[in-house]
């Protein structure tokens, strides 16, 4: 069913009682449904990365959006400098950057 199926359903019913109310009703469960199964655990997970960011220092394993792997060496307001081999350095954006999945599994 469409939702233009759900709407003239509802208006060739009668139109007391339920029946008056019935495409509003299914549209709110479905998006309370949409709401509580997808863009909640979203909105978690996004403040769980946010507080990771947060809490990373220098000497932490990092990998960039980009999939380089470095260590970070300098922490900024909204940057990390990252040393991804000896001597080699470069500045990422703080969003760009996520744990290394070997840093979160030693601790």
């Amino acid at each position: 069913m469409n939702l233009l199926t759900i709407f003239l359903q509802g208006a060739t019913g009668d139109p007391s009682g339920f029946a008056k109310y019935q495409g509003f009703i299914m549209m709110a469960l479905i998006i309370g449904i949409f709401y509580f199964l997808i863009i909640r655990p979203q909105q978690r997970k996004q403040k769980a990365i946010q507080k990771a960011r947060e809490a990373m220092k220098a000497g932490d394993k990092v990998v960039t959006a980009g999939g380089i792997h470095g260590r970070i060496k300098e922490v900024s307001e909204t940057t990390f400098l990252v040393e991804i081999a000896e001597g080699i350095r470069i500045r990422v954006d703080k969003a760009s950057v996520f744990a290394s999945s070997e840093d979160v599994q030693q601790k």
